[in-house]
């Protein structure tokens, strides 16, 4: 893969090779910067899983770098209002349910009802390429829709891992203070180890690499427990 002129040139302002610590290397990437635009800080963590393993759960980040998104409810016209009323950008069943299969995608998160999951099951093909696709491992299937949009409002956000057993996610933006792009980090590493499957092998966090949008990645040195 051909790298541009300025990823070039960031390559030779640190040690693409050395494991920082967490903070040295939110810092770096703060440095490394060179998109006039205000980049989004990401970050890598490749973990030890097993074919039968996998990682998925939801965090609220303590600090805020998103806008506010666009909730979209599936739920029986009964509900409809206390949806609305909760903050959803639209609630609704067939009506939603038939834009949905015709491309329409313009909401950040859905959220459906129990009762509705046989009808929305049917826009996995959809939804599922999104990532969209409601959920009650992330709290997206529930009855208490109140509650759920409050977290989404919040900043909930889902993180998984891939097929290769890395979980990708972004963490915060490059104009942040570096001490809330590391709590950032921190929190996630929390959770990605609280949810470690029980049978998880020692070193179950192999590598955590943090970046910008455009920039190099750096390594962090990291151990389980920190």
């Amino acid at each position: 893969m051909k790298h541009g002129k300025n990823y070039r040139e960031s390559l030779k302002k640190y040690d693409p090779t050395k494991l920082y610590s967490l903070e040295e290397a939110c810092k770096l990437v703060k440095e490394l910067k060179f998109a006039k635009f205000d980049e989004t800080v990401e970050v890598h963590v490749n973990l030890r899983l097993t074919k039968s393993q996998t990682m998925r759960d939801t965090l609220v980040f303590p600090n805020q770098f998103r806008g506010e998104k666009k909730v979209l409810v599936f739920c029986k016209e009964d509900r409809v209002k206390e949806a609305l009323d909760a903050g959803a950008a639209y609630a609704g069943a067939d009506e939603y349910i038939e834009k949905v299969k015709g491309g329409w995608l313009d909401f950040d998160v859905a959220v459906a009802t129990p009762d509705m999951m046989k009808d929305v099951g049917r826009l996995g093909m959809v939804l599922g390429r999104k990532g969209l696709m409601p959920n009650p491992k992330t709290g997206t299937v529930t009855a208490d829709i109140a509650s759920a949009i409050a977290e989404l409002k919040k900043g909930r956000t889902e993180f998984r891992a891939d097929k290769t057993g890395v979980v990708h996610i972004a963490v915060g933006k490059v104009s942040m203070d570096t001490d809330k792009i590391v709590e950032n980090v921190q929190t996630l590493l929390s959770e990605i180890i609280r949810k470690k499957p029980a049978d998880a092998k020692s070193g179950f966090v192999q590598t955590v690499s943090v970046n910008s949008t455009m920039g190099p990645g750096v390594w962090v040195n990291y151990k389980e427990g920190e």
